[in-house]
């Protein structure tokens, strides 16, 4: 089904926070049945030492709360509520159902959920099972019930968990249950076989159906299997998780209608879910991130998966149900964190609109595949930097308790749109080089450096509010987003478009013409031929630029050639070409510059719309503004100290700001500055 644009008005969420605390919400994941009750007791008195005001629990004891079907019991969860409750503790009460038990996997073989090279998955790990499953959806919805039934007049609930990290590690499931669901689906995308065989285009290599049942999941084939048929179980696979969350949400809302309700999303990590469709259904949008531990460039792509939450969220405040305290467990070398950088990864994300910081887990565990993950308190105890670190950050939020509620503003967009990049990673397209997560990044990477704050936008929803906007890897553009790309340069708007986009329409079929066709008019041009770049082979470009990876043969109509290609495969033809088109411009860049080529360039982009910046590598600064005045976050990653103009009052430290604010090395300052009609 085509992307719905969300209006203005829907893009403004109500504020459906948590009650009770008024400042910022501190905690995290609390597994406290893997200890005993003695235990429990200790954990919460460092709770409130730490300053910690909500914990996630219930995430994994499916088992627990019903160790036979139909068979419940609560009593240690009640103790639990409980003894949270009374010390202050609010609770965000997870569905268990990303873990069915160990009877469910017996009992409902059928369930199982089966890869793409058709292997069936067995239980003893984590994730869900089949989600077209009905024996699954039927015990998740009874769990779910008895979970809400139980707890909805307990004063500690305050938000409700459904699930964990839905499509990790089970998106697609290649089980009959889920066949006969996607062929379901197909009927109601396409409504007859006709319809199909022309969006698939089965014609070639005679594909083409005569009976729904002909249809089956994309499995591995002899060669490429029907890419569309790709496309389309992908969005078929986002639907169905979706369908098993808006079914727990809704028993939930039998019982809780004035309690929140989210899921937590994997914004940048999470290929699997559509999350543009997913935020249109749940009452606060948060995520879980993990740094790319051995990347130096982390703290920018935690800056990027902050901002596309945020997204995410229309512009409202979201939580960071997880991050980690140090290392994690899973990647191949897990570095941990250094001094500072628990809290400047903490308030990163706060500067970029959460509300809520919380971490995976509180206590560590000392058994199971999660065993070397860090933790608030880890297995060393209090005497530690990890809880120090910890405890600090709890004091830090309390000061900056009037933060909450303020948002971020941004004058500058990069799309976002999964269905392009699902489309995009299939087989058999021109370069293995053409790579839309690398462009994404070295784009958005160039606007961190120069302290411009970013939103992600999906391609088809109002663009008007944005003085620029970025497609740096855009290959799949339907009609509506083509429509609605060329509306709003034509409107005044500019945008700047990287290669390989606008190529193939919603069915990932190529445009009748000549290249980019989605784009072809508002950027002036016709690409005659793609012209990849052999592996390490790199061309100059006459504004004494280089490029890599790929090269086009350009045509241009009504664009005004900036620089041309000196070498390469398309020696003398142009190489970045800007567009007047209407009130607006559309830029285009046909090859991938990076470092200080691209930098330069966005340079004078921005430049072009009155954003003159000057490139601050390493220093982070976000602004969040409400009625209360502005808060400036400025985030020091080196090793020197730094300052930047500000003026008002610094939060932390209670220091008055005169005209600049002096950040030591490694730590961060946020200044309050309150508007000049009411200071």
């Amino acid at each position: 089904m085509p992307f719905e644009p969300l209006s203005p008005a829907a893009l403004v969420r109500s504020d459906r926070w948590p009650r009770g605390a008024t400042g910022l919400r501190y905690g995290g994941d609390y597994n406290p049945e893997q200890w005993p009750r003695e235990v429990w007791l200790e954990d919460i008195a460092l709770m409130n030492e730490a300053g910690i005001n909500l914990v996630s629990i219930g995430i994994f004891s499916w088992v627990l709360v019903e160790p036979r079907e139909g068979e419940y019991d609560f009593a240690w969860l009640d103790d639990l509520f409980n003894l949270l409750h009374d010390a202050g503790i609010d609770i965000d009460l997870a569905t268990p159902t990303a873990a069915p038990p160990a009877w469910f996997w017996k009992k409902y073989p059928a369930a199982r959920p089966v890869n793409r090279e058709g292997v069936q998955l067995s239980g003893g790990s984590r994730g869900i099972v089949s989600p077209s499953s009905p024996e699954y959806r039927r015990a998740a919805a009874n769990i779910t019930e008895q979970l809400a039934r139980r707890y909805a007049d307990h004063p500690a609930l305050v938000l409700w968990h459904v699930h964990n990290e839905y499509g990790a590690p089970i998106s697609e499931s290649y089980d009959d249950y889920s066949v006969a669901a996607f062929r379901i689906w197909l009927q109601k995308r396409y409504g007859t076989l006709s319809g199909l065989n022309e969006a698939w285009g089965t014609t070639f290599w005679g594909q083409r159906y005569g009976e729904w049942d002909e249809i089956d999941a994309p499995r591995l084939s002899a060669s490429v299997t029907n890419q569309t048929q790709r496309l389309d179980f992908k969005r078929f696979s986002s639907d169905a998780l979706l369908e098993c969350f808006i079914a727990e949400r809704d028993t939930i809302r039998q019982f809780t209608p004035d309690i929140p309700v989210t899921t937590n999303f994997m914004a940048t990590n999470c290929l699997s879910a559509d999350y543009w469709k997913w935020s249109r259904e749940v009452d606060i949008v948060s995520n879980d991130h993990y740094l790319v531990a051995e990347r130096p460039d982390n703290h920018i792509l935690l800056a990027m998966d902050a901002d596309l939450t945020r997204s995410f969220a229309g512009g409202a405040p979201w939580i960071l149900m997880e991050h980690s305290t140090g290392a994690v467990n899973w990647q191949p070398r897990n570095i941990a964190k250094t001094a500072g950088e628990l809290a400047r990864n903490s308030l990163s994300h706060l500067a970029r609109g959460a509300d809520g910081i919380l971490f995976f887990q509180f206590r560590a565990s000392r058994y199971g595949a999660e065993k070397f993950h860090s933790a608030m308190l880890p297995h060393a105890g209090t005497d530690t930097r990890a809880w120090r670190d910890v405890v600090e950050l709890g004091a830090t939020l309390a000061r900056l308790a009037s933060v909450r509620a303020s948002r971020v503003r941004a004058r500058v967009a990069i799309l976002w749109d999964v269905e392009s990049f699902w489309a995009q990673d299939l087989e058999w397209r021109p370069s293995v080089e053409l790579d839309h997560r690398e462009r994404i990044e070295a784009f958005y990477s160039a606007l961190w450096n120069r302290g411009v704050t970013v939103d992600f936008a999906h391609p088809a929803t109002d663009l008007h509010g944005y003085d620029l906007v970025l497609a740096p890897s855009l290959y799949l553009v339907g009609p509506a987003a083509a429509a609605n790309l060329t509306d709003y340069v034509r409107g005044g708007g500019t945008l700047v478009v990287s290669y390989f986009s606008g190529i193939v329409d919603e069915q990932d079929a190529v445009y009748p013409g000549a290249a980019p066709g989605a784009l072809r008019d508002v950027l002036g041009l016709a690409i005659h031929e793609f012209r990849p770049l052999r592996e390490n082979e790199s061309v100059d470009l006459s504004d004494e630029r280089s490029g890599s990876g790929w090269t086009d043969d350009i045509h241009v109509s009504t664009a005004e050639v900036l620089s041309r290609y000196l070498d390469g495969p398309a020696a003398v033809g142009p190489a970045i070409t800007r567009n007047s088109f209407g009130s607006g411009s559309a830029w285009y860049v046909s090859t991938r510059l990076i470092g200080h080529d691209l930098d330069s360039l966005l340079g004078e982009v921005l430049t072009s719309i009155g954003m003159s910046t000057e490139p601050m590598p390493g220093i982070e600064v976000v602004t969040r503004t409400s009625d209360r005045g502005d808060f400036t976050f400025v985030i020091n990653h080196t090793n020197a100290d730094a300052t930047h103009p500000a003026t008002g009052t610094e939060l932390i430290t209670g220091e008055t700001i005169s005209d600049t604010v002096t950040v030591p090395a490694g730590l961060t300052r946020v200044v309050h500055s309150v508007p000049t009609e009411t200071a």
